[in-house]
């Protein structure tokens, strides 16, 4: 009996999840036992912006999963799609990016990906990008994929239906986007596609125009969406909850191990391998095991086990720790006063952000609260050598 922990761990949902009478193997784990080919898995990126967060992880993972039992990971980089950007949860039209911006934003997406996908073993991955086949589409083609879907039908999707109670407005480049993400898989011939509890509708077009075109419909497979740092609202780079897949050790564990106990469990089950049962029963030590676990598989064991020393040294006032990122002060003109060498030194958006985080007790130099926005520095060796800590997870050591 095949073992599918693997493919329930952290799935909130498979559809269509029951054998029906027109296809007597619609059933996922059945088409993975039965099927003489490696299965194809698909999951398409936007690159919408520049970084990848830990929210936007988990389906990786899930293709992970699906590579390491046997199967081909499509990755699909959304550089026609990202043009328009999905509507999906939107109060009102995205702005459209230029193909320069999402050319720009797909750089960083491969590398990003890289510590969780397999790209080395031949045949477990593909790496697609949809204007291969979406640029060339013709209007008569354009028009057959309109004729598969009724506004009716559309209005129903989630955010549409709201916009338009509201009033706000909904353009017609944006009633494309379910059809062109759904001739994705279409395209790659998916067998199944991964996404979060937000894109059934947009996986459901693709299993419809899959039979329109003659194929078999792929099985859509649903994770979470997973709530920010904060323990409220969904991971988002704008709410500032999220850890980056892109931040130094330091920066990512001192996030991660002051997870709220509320969000434990779930953030075991989606961003790591851990069996929960095995966990200890103290929630301190297990905000320290996540946050250790997760640090290791983006910047290894060793940066890990650093970063854990290095935070419970910045936590006791020391300034001794090694995987603080480092900011030069060669450019910065003297004197220099906190506030703006705070918003220099990039710990926050702005000069009037730095400002109020340090009124309001934020920021530590090398271990003591600095209150007082316009303290001023005379020159850089005044410096040298000292960390600057903004909130509780952003650190800078100033060096020449």
């Amino acid at each position: 009996m095949t073992d599918f922990a693997w493919l329930h761990r952290g799935t909130s949902e498979i559809f269509p999840s029951q054998p029906d009478s027109t296809n007597p193997d619609e059933n996922l784990e059945q088409r993975l036992l039965q099927s003489d080919r490696p299965l194809r898995i698909k999951l398409g990126i936007d690159p919408t912006g520049s970084d990848i967060h830990l929210g936007h992880s988990i389906p990786v993972r899930k293709l992970r999963a699906f590579q390491d039992a046997g199967h081909t990971a499509v990755l699909i980089i959304g550089d026609f799609t990202a043009r328009i950007g999905d509507p999906t949860g939107k109060s009102e039209v995205r702005k459209q990016l230029t193909e320069a911006d999402v050319a720009a934003n797909a750089k960083t997406y491969l590398d990003q990906v890289r510590p969780i996908l397999d790209f080395d073993t031949p045949g477990r991955l593909e790496i697609r990008y949809n204007s291969e086949w979406l640029s060339g589409l013709d209007l008569s083609k354009i028009l057959e994929l309109l004729g598969t879907m009724t506004v009716g039908q559309m209005l129903a999707k989630e955010g549409f239906s709201e916009r338009y109670e509201k009033g706000n407005p909904i353009f017609l480049h944006e009633f494309l986007y379910p059809l062109m993400q759904g001739f994705d898989s279409v395209a790659v011939q998916a067998d199944v596609e991964l996404g979060g509890t937000d894109q059934k509708f947009n996986i459901a077009v693709g299993r419809d125009l899959q039979r329109h075109f003659g194929q078999r419909p792929q099985f859509g497979l649903l994770m979470p969406i997973l709530l920010g740092t904060d323990g409220v609202q969904k991971m988002s780079k704008s709410l500032n909850n999220y850890v980056a897949l892109t931040e130094d050790a330091l920066t990512m564990y001192s996030k991660l191990e002051k997870t709220p106990d509320s969000l434990l469990a779930n953030y075991f089950t989606l961003l790591t391998k851990l069996d929960r049962s095995t966990l200890p029963d103290n929630p301190r030590e297990q905000q320290k095991l996540l946050a250790l676990d997760v640090v290791s598989q983006y910047h290894g064991a060793a940066a890990a086990e650093q970063a854990q020393r290095d935070a419970a040294n910045l936590v006791g006032g020391s300034t001794q720790a090694e995987s603080v990122p480092e900011f030069s002060l060669a450019a910065i003109e003297f004197p220099v006063k906190l506030f703006y060498l705070t918003s220099a030194a990039g710990l926050c958006k702005s000069s009037s952000d730095a400002r109020r985080q340090i009124q309001g007790g934020g920021v530590k130099l090398s271990g003591e609260k600095a209150s007082d926005p316009n303290l001023s520095f005379d020159s850089a060796a005044e410096l040298y050598g000292q960390v600057l800590q903004f909130g509780k997870n952003k650190f800078v050591r100033f060096v020449p």
